[in-house]
């Protein structure tokens, strides 16, 4: 639905309403194997709420981090993977189909035979480069023909390239030139000192030398390749920005016309790069991170083509590692899943082949997915909740003190002007010119180019589609965009722990609620907060309000720069503030709708606790995690989500209304005095 002005009689009547289920008994929600009585509330309510859980769902081999997330992907798919099995069994599949496509898709995900005896065709029909073929004329020959073909396909170079909203014109499209060509993701780990990036590069050298021997490169070679890949994506990594710095959307926009992009980074052929896309007429665009592009420039200036041409060779190696034979993925997972993060045991094919499908035929997967298991009443609640969440947030701006009149006008304005999107799209994704065969990996790769020409034919020169989603279905997440200003809540979250068409509001509110809120708060944090309501990045706020806003984040960032995740390890509490804040904002602004909606009719006590103290029981448990300290390593260099523990432990000491559920005192270990709590909304 699309929310605007509603007038007040409604809100009046929605405010007084409570998410129930007609006169049907509802229950606690929360499962009291989950908690751990050998802790105290006021000690680690973390561990008190979960510690049962945790106990009873410890890691296995397979994963670096189990939590309450995982629990309901496992579950969600369990039934893909029914749906697809659905499908693949049915007879005479009319070819061209959407049903052809999705079991064709699996059943060559899932043929290991022909996947272990034939990959070594497969591969050098797409590397075409036979061993290591360094005469400067076949060089050539490669980055010109090949190369471009390669892009078209969806390999990695060395920036990257993406049409989508433009920042300070949301309602039209703009072509995106952005910092890129790092393997590993980020710039950290090609800089940082420490002991553990050390240990990632040398791990990352070795893996790139094993994946080329195996693809039929000498030692000698394969050694070079190596060595080629770690210059020239660290000389990008020290001209790229952090992960932090890209948070700043002011100092990542640089609209440019085409012709001064030309003039300004004359070191790149733009003609060729846009043209072998099918961009003709590119007129404008935003370049993200000038001083990486300019790198970029540099390196083909000054890199041999021979270097050039191992470094695209690698990235098209990585990219299909996992679409080939049975070793070339036990490469990858040895560096991606045990280096990096600590996992044992790689996922069993059947879930990598479930993977593949909802990754290439999300939507597809998902019209199926939306019939069986989502019901319309889940839907209408879920759309009840969003809109007592929305007048809780608004009452929320009404009451703050750092807001001068003027904002909380124009706060008001952008929370009226929300887009919400609950379960699934108003219309689905065409794969119809999608050709799906026998191939895994010229299926991977034939994906990859139609997501590219979809992404082109449906956006560049075009205006803006606010009905476009970016999580399938089924996806169990959500989020907050900006430059639409929506909040979607796709139908693979609305289940348990989260929603419970069977809890009472105290559950709802706690798990679900919060999660609402947290993205309606992503429209007023950090960065959210220099987006108007129309999605444009523009000032709206005055001085004051800016300087009092930042006088309280600070509060926020300061108290999770102290927090120590492992011992000499401290949190970021730069790179995490937006998250942060909107854990904040979505606590805050969930309890408040609670206590609307149950005013008139309070809830009892059941199982031996308060409604207050179940709503913060059932946060707590979306938060429930075991994670390996290789996990927490990685996550904290790159997340910008707080772990588990402190999206709990890190955000009830600034909740008033927890110290008031549990009696919290000032005796208690994370009892925080009220002058020194966070205090945004």
């Amino acid at each position: 639905m699309k929310t605007r002005n509603i007038l007040p009689m409604v809100l009046f009547a929605a405010m007084g309403a409570a998410c129930t289920t007609g006169n049907k008994e509802l229950n606690s929600g929360i499962n009291l194997a989950n908690l751990d009585s050998t802790y105290q509330a006021g000690t680690d309510f973390y561990m008190y709420a979960t510690g049962g859980w945790q106990k009873a769902n410890p890691l296995t081999a397979e994963y670096s981090r189990y939590g309450s997330f995982d629990v309901l992907s496992e579950n969600n798919i369990k039934q893909l993977q029914g749906l697809i099995d659905s499908v693949a069994a049915l007879k005479d599949l009319e070819p061209g189909s959407v049903e052809q496509k999705i079991a064709d898709l699996y059943n060559s995900a899932m043929d290991s035979v022909n996947l272990n005896e034939h990959y070594w065709g497969a591969l050098e029909e797409f590397l075409l480069c036979d061993g290591y073929q360094c005469s400067a004329e076949i060089t050539t020959n490669w980055l010109k023909e090949v190369w471009p073909r390669m892009q078209r396909q969806g390999v990695p170079g060395l920036f990257g390239m993406y049409i989508g909203a433009d920042e300070k014109d949301s309602k039209n499209n703009l072509v995106s030139i952005y910092q890129g060509g790092l393997t590993l993701g980020q710039k950290d780990y090609y800089v940082d000192k420490d002991e553990r990036s050390e240990e990632i590069r040398k791990a990352y050298q070795k893996y790139i030398s094993d994946l080329c021997r195996h693809s039929g490169f000498s030692d000698k070679d394969a050694l070079r390749i190596a060595g080629d890949v770690l210059r020239i994506e660290t000389r990008i990594a020290q001209a790229s920005k952090s992960r932090t710095e890209l948070r700043d959307p002011e100092a990542n926009y640089n609209k440019l016309s085409y012709e001064e992009l030309q003039k300004q980074f004359p070191g790149i052929d733009w003609n060729g790069f846009f043209n072998n896309l099918g961009m003709d007429n590119v007129k404008e665009v935003c370049l993200g991170q000038p001083v990486a592009i300019h790198e970029v420039e540099k390196i083909l200036a000054e890199e041999t083509p021979e270097a050039l041409q191992n470094i695209y060779l690698w990235h098209a190696l990585d990219m299909v590692s996992s679409y080939i034979d049975d070793e070339s993925r036990a490469m990858n997972f040895g560096f991606y899943g045990k280096v990096m993060s600590g996992k044992e045991e790689d996922r069993p094919r059947w879930k990598r082949a479930v993977a593949s499908v909802e990754g290439g035929l999300g939507e597809a997967l998902g019209q199926l997915y939306v019939a069986k298991y989502f019901p319309t009443e889940a839907k209408e609640r879920m759309e009840k909740l969003v809109k007592n969440l929305q007048i809780a947030l608004g009452e929320r701006i009404d009451v703050q003190d750092w807001m001068s009149d003027e904002t909380k006008k124009v706060a008001r304005e952008k929370l009226d002007a929300f887009y919400v999107k609950v379960g699934y799209p108003n219309k689905w994704k065409d794969y119809s010119d999608l050709e799906i065969g026998d191939s895994y990996l010229r299926n991977m790769l034939a994906i990859n180019e139609w997501d590219i020409k979809d992404m082109i034919k449906n956006k560049f020169n075009k205006p803006v589609d606010k009905d476009e989603w970016y999580m399938t279905p089924q996806t169990v997440n959500a989020y907050y965009n900006p430059t639409t200003n929506e909040i979607c809540f796709p139908a693979g979250i609305l289940q348990p722990p989260f929603f419970d068409m069977n809890a009472d509001d105290a559950f709802n509110y706690g798990a679900i609620g919060v999660v609402i809120g947290h993205e309606m708060t992503h429209g007023f944090d950090d960065q959210g907060s220099k987006y108007d309501k129309e999605g444009n990045l523009v000032t709206w706020w005055n001085e004051e309000d800016t300087k009092r806003f930042e006088e309280r984040i600070g509060v926020m960032r300061e108290f999770h720069n102290k927090i120590e995740v492992l011992p000499g390890l401290y949190a970021n509490g730069s790179l995490t503030l937006g998250e942060n804040m909107a854990d904040h904002g979505g606590l805050m602004v969930s309890f408040q709708a609670f206590k609307n909606a149950t005013a008139n009719a309070p809830l009892k006590d059941i199982d031996g606790f308060t409604p207050e103290q179940r709503f913060f029981l059932a946060y707590a448990n979306v938060w429930a995690q075991n994670i390996r300290d290789a996990e927490i390593q990685k996550r904290v260099k790159g997340d910008p989500h707080q772990l588990g523990k402190w999206r709990v432990n890190g955000q009830m000491p600034h909740m008033d209304a927890w110290y008031e559920a549990f009696g919290i005192t000032e005796k208690d270990p994370m009892f925080v005095p009220k002058a020194e709590r966070v205090t945004i909304w």
